[in-house]
């Protein structure tokens, strides 16, 4: 051990000595440095070109696609990253003395073997354009994705990102993607159930709830139909259950449901219709 330590001295301390040796490997490393730092700022300064084209897009007269002009935004920075590393790599490996042609074939050669190891890696590349050029979801969408659900952040060739709303970020291979429940297209779904007491007049409670869902429609653009007083869905423990369904445009419908509710509470209050409330009702037996 201790032959070892003076080996490694020794020859280090010869390596000092050695000025030419010593300024080879320096400037090896100033040019790593330049490289990279060089790769860095091309980064950043084509990244502010792309957003400001992508940017400009979105001030056309004409009509454009705002998430998918964001997931092409997201695409391109993607393959802009991958390209300039792949260059500074090259370059560094040329700094070393190493013939890049060379180095090419012979991966040209152990490319199959290569392959093996790399099939995930391009199964997410082929699966992110498969998902781009069929629109199977954008940036700004709403998804599910094997029980991962949430807002899709962002859209690269090899992973997607996705923002739940608890505000953790879930980063999925695009390769390992293989069921995507879209609920941000069409039509969405709000649903309000709303109970009254058994003692109130039912007819006249949806009849008020027909008036409020009127005047909801013709004030509310996000919905696209409805509000429709579906009538009773159930008979509670202390409550009769009327349910409201309306549609409205995507990632409204949690909004236009508490606007809901909160209407036809007032309603309730002004008509004086009573919404129940939890009831004990306690029987004296006369002993007399």
């Amino acid at each position: 051990m201790i032959d070892s330590l003076r080996e490694a001295f020794t020859e280090t301390i010869q390596f000092i000595k050695n000025p030419q040796q010593l300024s080879l490997y320096f400037g090896r490393l100033i040019n790593i440095i330049l490289i990279l730092i060089i790769a860095k700022l091309s980064i950043s300064i084509l990244y502010s070109i792309i957003n400001k084209f992508f940017d400009s897009q979105k001030n056309l007269k004409m009509k454009v696609d705002l998430p998918r002009l964001e997931t092409m935004k997201g695409l391109v920075k993607s393959i802009v990253r991958y390209t300039i590393y792949f260059i500074a790599f090259t370059s560094i490996i040329k700094s070393f003395g190493t013939d890049v042609t060379a180095l090419i074939t012979a991966a040209g050669i152990g490319g199959l073997a290569f392959g093996f190891g790399a099939q995930n890696l391009v199964r997410d590349v082929i699966t992110g354009f498969f998902i781009l050029f069929e629109d199977q979801f954008n940036v700004g969408s709403y998804v599910e994705i094997d029980g991962v659900d949430g807002t899709v952040e962002e859209m690269a060739l090899r992973v997607t990102k996705i923002r739940g709303f608890n505000g953790d970020l879930y980063i999925v291979p695009n390769g390992e993607i293989k069921k995507v429940t879209n609920k941000s297209t069409g039509k969405m779904r709000a649903l309000v159930e709303i109970s009254i007491a058994y003692e109130e007049d039912i007819d006249n409670a949806i009849r008020v709830l027909n008036i409020e869902a009127e005047a909801l429609r013709e004030k509310e653009q996000r919905i696209v139909e409805g509000p429709t007083v579906l009538g009773v869905s159930a008979l509670g423990a202390s409550e009769v259950v009327i349910t409201v369904i309306a549609k409205t445009i995507p990632m409204e419908q949690w909004a236009i449901e508490r606007l809901m509710r909160k209407t036809f509470k007032e309603a309730f209050d002004r008509e004086g219709i009573e919404i129940p409330y939890p009831r004990r009702v306690i029987i004296e037996k006369n002993t007399k």
